[in-house]
């Protein structure tokens, strides 16, 4: 039995374009979305559907997802899950406001969902190439809708379509940001600092560090399409167990070099320690290059 349209994505329909044509609006039909010309987008039974062509989605790691849910869902992140939906909330005019987000390289949602639980008059967009993570993040909110999708391709939006464009610990893709997000809108980038998980990079070899550069790079490729706007720290201590300590670095990019099972982990305190950054659209934008 074809799988029906979920009502979280309903909202979107008219917003998203087609990957293969670039037609405008996209109609449910006998388990697809289809666009007018006629090309066809599976909806996943899981609650996802998916956009990605030419290059299929990856399945993602299982156990880093398993992961990410058992480590994200005691609360550890909270502080900075609560300061993302802040900032999505003073960019889209407060909590009775109506408008879109789009998550990208939303994961399992828990970001997403916590700035939908804070706007009640908000839909969600999920944007992931993992299909392990959006069988999760189509669960993760009532409002939140997920489709598969590279961050590098051009997103398979119409223009000034989002109120709020996330990126939470993801790649970034400027030219993007900037051209579905509507003038006022709104851009929140959230990264690790030097600090961040430092004690598992001092004790745990061949953990995943961060680039030094990471903050000039950043600036650098967000200058032609942004301006800065604010910058918030949210820095704090976490104690945890072995356990926990082996759900959080399986987690990681450092998971894929790593085998948490095989790790001496000793329990003890971890610095959690990132930037999240408000941007609004630069007034004029370069064309965009083409090598």
């Amino acid at each position: 039995m074809p799988a029906p349209c979920p009502p979280a994505l309903v909202p979107f329909l008219d917003l998203l374009c087609c990957p293969v044509c670039q037609a405008p609006r996209l109609r449910p039909a006998h388990g697809a979305l289809r666009c007018r010309v006629g090309h066809a987008f599976d909806i996943a039974r899981h609650g996802y559907v998916s956009l990605l062509t030419g290059t299929r989605a990856i399945s993602g790691d299982a156990a880093m997802v398993r992961a990410r849910e058992r480590f994200l869902a005691d609360g550890a992140y909270e502080p900075v899950r609560r300061v993302v939906a802040a900032l999505a909330d003073a960019g889209i005019g407060g909590r009775s406001a109506r408008g879109t987000i789009v998550d990208v390289g939303c994961g399992t949602g828990y970001y997403l969902a916590g700035v939908l639980d804070r706007l009640p008059g908000v839909h969600g967009l999920g944007l992931d190439s993992s299909v392990r993570a959006l069988r999760s993040a189509a669960r993760v909110h009532g409002r939140a809708a997920v489709v598969t999708w590279d961050v590098f391709r051009p997103f398979p939006l119409a223009d000034g379509s989002a109120d709020v464009v996330l990126d939470v610990f993801a790649p970034r893709n400027p030219f993007e940001f900037h051209r579905v997000l509507r003038p006022a809108g709104r851009l929140v980038v959230v990264r690790p600092t030097a600090s961040h998980l430092a004690e598992l990079r001092g004790s745990v070899p061949g953990t995943v560090t961060v680039d030094p550069a990471k903050e000039r790079r950043l600036r650098h490729a967000l200058k032609l399409y942004f301006r800065a706007f604010g910058t918030e720290r949210v820095e704090y201590r976490l104690s945890l167990t072995e356990t926990e300590l082996a759900d959080l670095v399986g987690m990681t990019p450092s998971a894929r070099h790593l085998n948490p099972a095989g790790l001496i982990l000793v329990p003890g305190r971890v610095t959690i320690s990132v930037l999240a950054t408000v941007y609004k659209r630069a007034s004029r934008r370069q064309p965009r290059r083409t090598s």
